[in-house]
């Protein structure tokens, strides 16, 4: 009931949402158009963006990317660092928290320590400081800036959720739309996220004749998996039993698929949602306490998200009476398309134009 609610007031917002995209589209003929100039940089520079608000994937890929990447390059990533209590530029550091760069690009810096990690609203100033600090960099990854045209990416990544594909949505706030779904087709790749794992080939041929992706794109369809939940702070493995119940505490966009994974692994869960990159205090912790004590099963534990958990590691001692777990998730490629993507990548960056000072430095 919620839900039909919901989209019947959206749809009332219809005529904000004309006005939204009149705007969106005249910004974009702007930068088609040479009126607003676009900045390119001697670095090959991968952009993982979508054209909607809310949870595409967009950690999950960057992620792939790194682990892909950051044991034959030297990699950076740069993100916006949304709801961090910063501004301008920041280079992650030893003692870095959360709080300075936000949660996800926090996420990186925990899972990948040789990768620089960086975060600035204005992506185009940010990028020659990120050179600066790191002028052995080779390869630049950004987060979430497909939006931020003032970059030219060497290699767009468009992601676009399943079960929400831009070609059935609309723009803001009727819809979830943030771009014109035309803007896809000047990405280079489009991965369709989130896609049931045992999808058929019947059903992505039907999807890809709904996305219709340009001439030269290549169209990839990807999966979430779910690994071995492990101890928040001294990171212990412990499987899910099937007789176990569970706090499932969650600030993000959509946790609609977790949920749906977690009911075909567990025997109940209770869930604490919280909005999308949500700044716990010590009062959330002490909720998420008292409900954790309230479930009855003997086998009962706390489950969170890589995101979440970053931003209560600040509770530290606080946390040792609770059996707080994390969840660790990867993206997964469908039908053999790994190989492929790899190779994209790859190409982009080992065919990517050398600098004018080293192509000087030849003559």
């Amino acid at each position: 009931m919620a839900d039909i609610f919901l989209k019947s007031f959206r749809f009332l917002l219809f005529p904000f949402s004309l006005l939204y995209g009149a705007v969106v589209k005249v910004r974009n003929l702007m930068y088609d158009r040479g009126f607003l100039s676009v900045t390119r940089f001697n670095v090959p520079v991968i952009c993982v963006g979508n054209l909607s608000v809310g949870g595409t994937g967009k950690s999950p890929m960057v992620e792939y990317l790194l682990d892909m990447l950051a044991g034959r390059f030297r990699v950076a990533t740069l993100s916006r660092g949304y709801r961090r209590r910063t501004k301008g530029y920041v280079l992650a550091g030893q003692d870095t928290t959360a709080i300075e760069i936000g949660d996800e690009p926090m996420q990186f810096h925990v899972k990948f320590p040789g990768v620089a990690v960086s975060v600035g609203e204005r992506r185009v100033e940010a990028v020659p400081q990120l050179m600066y600090d790191r002028p052995e960099t080779e390869v630049i990854i950004l987060d979430d800036a497909f939006q931020h045209r003032a970059i030219g990416a060497g290699l767009n990544i468009v992601l676009t959720d399943f079960s929400n594909p831009y070609s059935r949505d609309f723009f803001l706030p009727a819809g979830d739309l943030r771009d014109a779904r035309r803007r896809a087709d000047q990405a280079d790749v489009i991965i369709v996220t989130k896609c049931p794992p045992q999808l058929s080939t019947a059903e992505s041929a039907a999807f890809s004749r709904e996305l219709s992706p340009a001439a030269g794109q290549h169209l990839f369809y990807s999966t979430i998996e779910y690994g071995t939940p492990y101890h928040l702070t001294d990171h212990q493995e412990t499987a899910l039993h099937s007789d176990a119940e569970v706090l499932l505490v969650c600030g993000i966009a959509n946790p609609e698929p977790l949920k749906r994974w977690l009911e075909g692994q567990v025997s109940g869960f209770d869930m604490m949602r919280f909005r999308d990159h949500h700044i716990f205090n010590i009062d959330d912790l002490k909720d998420i306490g008292q409900r954790f004590r309230a479930l009855q099963s003997q086998r009962k534990i706390i489950l969170t998200t890589e995101k979440d958990a970053v931003r209560l590691q600040k509770f530290g001692p606080a946390l040792k009476d609770l059996p707080i777990f994390v969840l660790p998730i990867r993206m997964r490629f469908l039908f053999d398309g790994a190989h492929e993507f790899r190779a994209i990548i790859d190409n982009f960056i080992e065919t990517f134009p050398r600098s004018i000072k080293e192509m000087n430095a030849d003559l």
